[in-house]
Formats: C-alpha cells, structure tokens, sequence
C-alpha cells in the first residue's frame, strides 16, 4: 500500500511538472528554440535577457515626443539640495529653458492649430497658484525691467496663441519648476533670507515674450507674492548669453561645419525625404517648400496639445509623417554627439555664461552674500550647447521647461572647502561632467569647486591649443 501511494504521489508530481513546463514554454518564459548568436559558435546559448551593450533599444519618436512635450502631471521627484549634513548651500544657478509654446512655423496651406493662449483657472492643465500669479502679473508696472522687457505683456494673453506664444501649459510647467526650487531652496535650505532684497537676485532673460513670462511663473512660485520693486530683469539679446564676448569666427566656422553634417544626414536619409515628399503632396507645394517651413514644430505642437494633424483635399498629415521625421531628429542628435563640430562650437558658444557663472561663484564663495540665486530664462540653443560643453552626453535634448541647476555648497568644517553639484531636470549629472568624471572614479562623493573653476579658466581651451578665448576664436581651425 505504501509503494503503491508513493507512485501515485510521483506520478501526481511528475504531471505537474509538466504541465508547469508547457505553461512556461506557452507564456516564452522558457524559449523553446534557442538563440544562435553566429556562425562561428558551436554552441546554442539561451539568452533570456538582451544585452544592453550589443542590442540598444530601438528609438521610440512616440516616447520621446512625450518626454519632450512635458506635460504636467503629479509634481516630479528631484534630487536637487541634496548634500551631506556637513554643507551649507550657499548659491544657486538656474538655467530654464521656456515652457511649451504655440509654433514659430505654420505649415503652409494648413489650418494652424486652434489653441488658447489666455490663462484660464479652471483649465487643464492648472496650478494652484495660476489664479493668484495672473492677479500678481497685472501689478507689475513697478519691476525694472531693461530695454523693451517692460513693453512686453507679463502672461499670455491671445485667444487664438500668437506664433511662438507662450501656452497655459507653458506657464503651469514654471509655476511647478519654482513650487518644487521653492520647497528645496527656501523652505528646506533657507538660501534667501526673508529681507531680501533685489542684490540676492540675479535674473536675466532674452527679449522674447515666452522666456519672460517662464521666468517671472518660475519666480512667482519661487517667491509668492514678491515685492515688484525689488525685481530687475536684465535683457540677453543673444541666446547664447555672450553679452559683450560674442565676437567669435571659430565659434561660427564650427557652427557651419554643424549645419553641414545635419544637411548631409538628411539628404542620405531616402525614407525621410520619401516623407516630406507626400507630405509636400498632401499641401500642395513643392518638397523643398515643405522642408523649409519646418513641419516638425508645428506638428510637435498639435502631438503636444493632442490636436489632429492637418488635412487637406488631398488627404491628411498623420502619425507615420511624425513618426519618421522625429526618428530622424533623434538620429541626428545621436551623430551630433559622435562627430565634433557641435561639440566645439558648444565650448566657444558657452564659455563666457560659464565664466560668469564661475566668477560669480568665486565671488560667494570668498564671502559676497549678493547675487544667491541666479535665473538665466533662455530657449534649447542655450541649454543644449551647455550640456554638450559640459561633456554631458547622456542628456537628452532640452524638452520645454528643462532645467540646468548649478549648486554651490561650502564645508562648515572647513570654510575653505566649496562643492559643486549640477543637476538636469532633477538629475544629479555632476559625474557626467567631463571635469568630474575621473574624479568620481577615484571614489570622491563630491565634485570640488576648483575643478569646475579649472574646466573653464583653461580645459575649455585645450581642443583649440589655446590658453584664453580670444585666442581661441581666432586661431584657424587645424
């Protein structure tokens, strides 16, 4: 009686198993028909997870257009003000690119997309803080403001958005960025005392209405209720904030080579020219018209919004025509970072915000109590080419509302030691950095301020055997 229980409990068991085996196989937890990885191994390996070295995934435009649109959502998690107990955070640099914004282009023969660019309260998407900043914004005649920044309207305010207008979204994309740098910088950090005064701010911006507007959302959530007499916004005419350096050929003989690869890409590309081919069909003018207005910006715009792409008698722009030419522009960011005209013009184009962001630092750092917090509100060719300065190569392309925060901490134990902390969009990229990242090898926690000091003063230099900008942007390309 006990063997004959036995064999049944076995033969139960042995049923099981296979039963369980089949499932597995039938759900691809088990593959059925191994993997061969070449010619030349004589033996079959399983391979149940692809090898991130070998297989990256593939680019995905769809995933990619989203993060780009950053629509706001919950408030994110960041990592910004985070050091150890023994350091006091003693500046701020913050580095905005403005929020989402109706197209600087309209593809012809198209109607343009219908969105509002009025401020409504109770409209998707809102902040807690939107009814409250529009009533701050209309009390605004006593900011100074330089040059034609005072003229300009301090929130959008067109029925039907003006091209390249600033969005509700745009605006509630900042008031989150200056709620979440409020609740680290001042709540947690106190870095700016409650009598401050316009000497702790430093503010700058460019002279288009969608980056003042980001900067004063992001400021109305940083400081609620601020003292219009104690703000001064600085104007940038250029959107590389060179201010009086800007006189550079090397900088623009690199920025040709630049635009010359982007051109060759393209043309090699069959499939992408295939694409403007049918949608230059679809509007009824020629190709190389269609490619010239820039479709993707306006497209971007009716993706971001979720709006149909435009139809006309001959049929619609669809998802496909986005798909590829999105594809196309992550392809080319991807060839950018590879060859190195971007890079070298980057170093050029960025130096002198850098050094002024490294004087300024130096400056606190000896003692100064002026100037803690920094707000430079720029667009994505200000913030991309600093990334790629910086050596940041993992960054993505600067997506409406980025943000390139620059902390500078000092050791209470010792007032001689000061560190720097760089962080993306929330990220701590400080070890990204190509003046960190041999540091942080040698199993340093921080990146000293001397090191971001050197990258500037002179390793910026280096690619054009040079020891100063003047002579770097005039000595000829090798």
């Amino acid at each position: 009686m006990f063997f004959r229980n036995r064999f049944l409990f076995l033969l139960a068991l042995a049923a099981l198993l296979a039963f369980l085996s089949l499932s597995l196989q039938f759900l691809h937890l088990i593959p059925v028909n191994p993997v061969k990885e070449n010619d030349l191994n004589a033996k079959n390996r399983k391979r149940i997870m692809p090898n991130p070295l070998t297989e990256p995934p593939a680019i995905d435009p769809i995933y990619e257009a989203l993060f780009y649109c950053n629509i706001p959502t919950i408030p994110e998690r960041s990592m910004e003000g985070h050091a150890p107990h023994y350091f006091k955070l003693i500046s701020v640099h913050v580095l905005i690119r403005h929020g989402d914004r109706y197209p600087l282009y309209a593809i012809p023969k198209t109607k343009r997309p219908d969105i509002d660019c009025t401020l409504v309260p109770n409209r998707k998407p809102s902040h807690p803080q939107l009814e409250a900043f529009i009533n701050h914004m209309a009390k605004g005649a006593e900011a100074q403001m330089d040059g034609t920044l005072s003229s300009m309207p301090r929130y959008p305010n067109h029925l039907l958005c003006e091209m390249g207008e600033l969005t509700q979204t745009g605006i509630v994309q900042h008031l989150q960025n200056g709620q979440l740098l409020r609740d680290i910088y001042i709540k947690k950090h106190n870095l700016i005392p409650s009598d401050w005064t316009s000497k702790h701010l430093y503010l700058e911006t460019t002279g288009k209405s969608r980056t003042l507007q980001s900067g004063l959302a992001l400021l109305y959530a940083f400081l609620p209720e601020f003292d219009w007499k104690k703000i001064n916004f600085r104007n940038q005419w250029s959107t590389i904030f060179c201010s009086g350096n800007c006189d550079c050929p090397v900088r623009n003989h690199y920025l040709e080579e630049e635009q010359r690869r982007q051109y060759s890409l393209r043309v090699k590309n069959v499939h992408l020219e295939k694409t403007y081919a049918d949608m230059a069909r679809v509007v009824g003018i020629p190709t190389r018209q269609l490619r010239a207005s820039n479709p993707i910006d306006s497209m971007l715009c009716h993706f971001c919004h979720n709006v149909s792409f435009p139809c006309t008698k001959n049929g619609c722009i669809d998802i496909e025509h986005f798909k590829v030419i999105k594809t196309h522009q992550l392809e080319d960011e991807k060839e950018r970072q590879e060859k190195k005209y971007y890079y070298l013009y980057a170093l050029l184009a960025t130096h002198p915000i850098l050094n002024q962001t490294v004087s300024r630092m130096q400056r606190i750092a000896e003692g100064k109590k002026e100037e803690l917090f920094v707000l430079y509100s720029a667009h994505d060719v200000t913030l991309s080419p600093v990334l790629s300065a910086l050596g940041i190569t993992e960054a993505k392309f600067p997506r409406f509302a980025a943000r390139l925060v620059f902390e500078l901490w000092k050791d209470v134990k010792n007032y001689k030691e000061h560190i720097i902390r760089i962080l993306y969009n929330g990220v701590d990229v400080t070890f990204q950095t190509s003046f960190c990242r041999n540091h942080n090898k040698h199993g340093k926690l921080m990146c000293p301020l001397e090191k971001f000091v050197h990258f500037v003063k002179q390793d910026m230099f280096s690619p054009f055997n040079s020891t100063n900008y003047y002579d770097a942007c005039r000595k000829k390309p090798f």
